[in-house]
């Protein structure tokens, strides 16, 4: 069967590519850190820490810039207070929904017991500490629900599968993350349709119930730096991140072209995104919840982050990938991501071919153009960093016409090597 796919793909060309800079708004906090520490002293912020007392500190599986930094300086703030921190992953069902594939998420995000200084405590335990109105449960992490106080950490940004006031932020780490796999489930349960209202509403009786404090709301950029860190009170957490998702999503990265015939994607991996790939950048979505993007006729993923654990969700999303990725992924642990949070399109996996070469080729060929020459194909690391991308040939002259874009070179053949991988 390799072989007859290989000769029916034989003929099929590879665009030459270009290589260019897309321009965003670079606007950034020179040191993130030195600015949170700030914020931390504000009057009525760390007085709500009390000596003596135990801190859960919640941080999620994202790979959101300054993370470590941002989560060294909250444990020293309340030291500094005279409580115990302890850090505690809130991340929902990722990891493999297991307390110690949790705990090594957080180390690959340079989140552990050594860098900062301070226990993680990681279990899947959970205490069902309310009901919402239409009878679903609402679940917290055992440990969070022992300690005296709790700080949420985590980047304000759109959702992938749903728009609303609150999409992912401080209130969906609370619901969902700090629920572990059955707040997860909880709150997925009656599917994306009612997300915009689940999520709030679930956050909003878990910070009356529980002793949440304030929470650590970081915004970034088109380069995936933090341009915004503030603290924001419990009882200021819901009117503030609304304020802050507008500007995520004025700041949020996209390829400068509407229509592409094939879009090639390095690396999809759970610390890209909760869906291995963000679908505002694709333009492709798991729900029919949630719009944007550009119009991508078929799309390709090469390869697995190591930082995603072998848990390939996003990969169905795709049109096509390669037996690499496939051999990398941990299918069971992937399956758990759609099981959780019942949608499985892209738990699924894609049309899986040998090499990056005959994945692109196969993506070329049925992308339904006249002339496979024509085709309008990009090619970016992941959707984090859409800086400098590859655009083919044939997109030159729609770059040359953009005020955003500068060419930074000829056009050159994509070197893939002797087994038909491309360097990354």
């Amino acid at each position: 069967m390799s072989e007859t796919i290989r000769q029916a793909l034989k003929d099929i060309p590879v665009p030459k590519m270009v290589r260019i800079r897309q321009k965003f708004d670079g606007s950034k906090l020179e040191d993130p850190i030195a600015v949170l520490n700030e914020e931390l002293k504000k009057p009525g912020t760390m007085d709500r820490v009390k000596p003596g007392t135990e801190v859960a500190i919640c941080v999620g599986s994202r790979g959101v810039a300054n993370i470590a930094g941002m989560t060294r300086a909250v444990v020293d703030a309340v030291k500094a207070a005279g409580a115990t921190p302890f850090i505690v992953p809130c991340m929902g069902s990722h990891g493999g929904s297991t307390a110690e594939g949790q705990k090594e998420v957080l180390h690959h995000l340079g989140v552990s017991e050594e860098t900062m200084e301070c226990e993680v405590r990681s279990s899947m335990e959970v205490v069902q500490i309310d009901q919402m109105a239409n009878g679903l449960p609402v679940y917290v992490d055992s440990y969070a629900y022992k300690a005296d106080s709790i700080i949420v950490i985590n980047r304000v940004k759109p959702h992938t599968a749903f728009r609303g006031h609150i999409e992912s932020g401080i209130m969906k780490m609370i619901s969902i993350g700090l629920g572990k796999q059955k707040g997860a489930e909880a709150c997925h349960q009656l599917g994306f349709k009612y997300m915009a209202e689940f999520v709030p509403e679930m956050a909003t009786l878990m910070m009356k119930k529980l002793p949440i404090i304030f929470g650590v709301a970081a915004v970034e950029n088109a380069y995936d730096e933090t341009c915004r860190i503030e603290v924001l009170p419990a009882d200021q957490v819901f009117e503030r991140e609304k304020v802050l998702l507008e500007e995520a999503k004025a700041r949020l990265p996209k390829i400068l072209f509407k229509q592409l015939d094939v879009l090639v994607i390095d690396y999809i991996g759970k610390n890209i995104s909760g869906d291995g790939m963000d679908p505002n950048v694709t333009g492709r979505y798991p729900t029919p919840y949630a719009t944007g993007g550009p119009d991508v006729t078929k799309m390709v993923v090469l390869d697995l982050t190591k930082e995603s654990k072998g848990n390939a969700n996003g990969v169905g999303t795709a049109d096509f990938t390669t037996q690499r990725l496939a051999d990398k992924a941990d299918w069971p642990g992937t399956y758990m991501n759609g099981l959780t949070s019942t949608v499985c399109a892209p738990t699924k996996q894609a049309t899986t071919l040998e090499n990056d070469l005959l994945a692109i080729k196969a993506a070329v060929k049925t992308s339904n153009i006249l002339d496979y020459t024509t085709c309008r194909m990009v090619r970016i690391r992941d959707t984090l960093h859409l800086g400098e991308i590859e655009i083919s040939e044939t997109l030159l002259e729609e770059a040359r016409q953009h005020p955003d874009i500068e060419i930074l070179s000829e056009p050159y053949e994509l070197p893939f090597d002797s087994e038909g991988y491309l360097p990354k």
